[in-house]
């Protein structure tokens, strides 16, 4: 299953890493376990943030993929089921709707 991973992330210990140039190594470990498919970095609320689209098996996978950004950068992070436009067609919202009518 799809799901959207929003990280927020605090501004220590990520400036000390930026500082000590040990960042340039973090985030690439960090996403190379994570593998998204896609990813950006933007602002969140005054802070660094990072959403990622990953590809999860089943829930059991949520902690391999959270756990590194809590413990490196002392992150938040949400996750939330994602549908693409293939995957709304698919899902039958005509029946749905006529069922509950």
């Amino acid at each position: 299953m799809r799901m959207l991973v929003n990280v927020r992330i605090p501004h220590e210990p990520f400036n000390t890493y930026v500082r000590d140039g040990s960042i340039a190594e973090r985030i690439p470990r960090v996403l190379a376990e994570s593998k998204p498919e896609a990813v950006y970095f933007t602002e969140q609320s005054g802070h660094r943030g990072a959403v990622l689209i990953v590809n999860v098996e089943s829930a059991s996978h949520i902690p391999a993929l959270a756990e590194p950004w809590f413990l490196q950068f002392n992150a938040d992070c949400e996750f939330r089921i994602v549908m693409s436009a293939e995957d709304l067609q698919k899902a039958g919202l005509a029946e749905i709707g006529a069922k509950w009518k």
